[in-house]
């Protein structure tokens, strides 16, 4: 039942950050794969591993410190506003121009014993129909993914490995004047790059 769990709540944590429901908060989704009886067997060879794991403890606890002012005008641009946010999936932040509803960004750490990079692939063609490795950041693997393949819609979120059992995840929408000119996955990875520095080196 863990591998499920974690699939069930890392749909959640998809669905959830690419949502905005008209009350304000986000409703429960349904989906998920069958129960296996056997424990999960450990990570396939092709699932990259993190050699030099980080503590996140302190910006899970205060999300909305995983990015600096400068960070998110460089990533949004001026006027930007920060709303801590109490998802399903666990503790996150969320950047967002005032009065619109793209460009934003969210950066959200699942509230799970063990959300790593090898349960986005053990998820794939099932979970994610989107499920791509990107180019790591210094040895910090990024993986697209999604439950649908948004990006021609300028979305797309990124799983930032932090650990072999902690991502970070960071889905993003483009301003609608950016659809079509770049990849909202390349942009998505470039909020990872700012993400993973400040966990790095701390505020």
């Amino acid at each position: 039942m863990r591998r499920t769990t974690i699939i069930l709540t890392l749909t959640a944590l998809a669905l959830v950050a690419c949502s905005t429901p008209q009350n304000g908060s986000p409703e429960p989704t349904k989906g998920g794969v069958s129960p296996s009886s056997s424990p999960p067997a450990g990570p396939p060879p092709s699932v990259p591993k993190v050699e030099h794991p980080i503590d996140a403890t302190r910006f899970k606890q205060d999300p909305c410190t995983t990015l600096t002012k400068s960070q998110v005008e460089e990533l949004l641009g001026p006027k930007t506003e920060t709303a801590p946010r109490a998802g399903l999936a666990g503790p996150a932040c969320r950047w967002s121009i005032p009065s619109t509803t793209r460009p934003r960004i969210d950066v959200i750490f699942p509230d799970l014993p063990d959300s790593g990079t090898a349960a986005f692939y053990a998820a794939k063609g099932t979970t994610y129909q989107l499920l791509e490795p990107l180019e790591s950041i210094e040895g910090y693997p990024v993986t697209a993914y999604g439950d649908k393949d948004k990006r021609a819609e300028g979305e797309c979120s990124v799983a930032l490995g932090i650990s072999d059992t902690q991502t970070i995840g960071i889905p993003m929408l483009q301003s609608s004047a950016n659809i079509g000119k770049k990849d909202p996955c390349d942009a998505a990875r470039e909020a990872a790059i700012r993400v993973l520095a400040t966990v790095r080196g701390g505020n």
